[in-house]
């Protein structure tokens, strides 16, 4: 008498639920990841701008007017200081040059009363907490 034996390895139908599910699972994952991925570039622009702050604040307290024409490079991009009048009031523009977030600009403006403001260019649907 013969013995039965047994099913070894997976048939072709199931190989082919495996790889569906993982086509839906990385059609899903990948777009949340770029995303992700741009929001910690504009975070790190943003964190970069942020620091310049007290160095502005430092110059408008000694001299009474805004620096203008500095620029500088960070990591994945260019920061600029643009005085929009010869008072206090100003802007720094952090501005992505390479990576995921490219093309993306972050805007901190400060007014002649000392209010800083917070904008985001370039990246459609993407906030930051402390800036919109």
């Amino acid at each position: 008498m013969k013995k039965r034996q047994g099913q070894k390895g997976f048939t072709l139908i199931e190989l082919m639920i495996v790889v569906a599910v993982i086509g839906v699972l990385s059609a899903i994952a990948i777009p949340q990841y770029q995303n992700y991925v741009k929001k910690g570039a504009l975070g790190a622009a943003l964190a970069s701008a942020s620091a310049l702050k007290t160095n502005v604040e430092d110059v408008i307290a000694t001299t009474g007017n805004f620096p203008s024409g500095t620029s500088a490079a960070f990591n994945i991009g260019t920061i600029e200081l643009d005085s929009t009048a010869s008072d206090a009031s100003g802007t720094i523009k952090a501005t992505i040059t390479q990576g995921a977030g490219k093309n993306g600009v972050v805007t901190l403006e400060r007014s002649n009363s000392g209010v800083w403001g917070c904008t985001i260019t370039g990246a459609t649907g993407i906030t930051i907490t402390g800036c919109s």
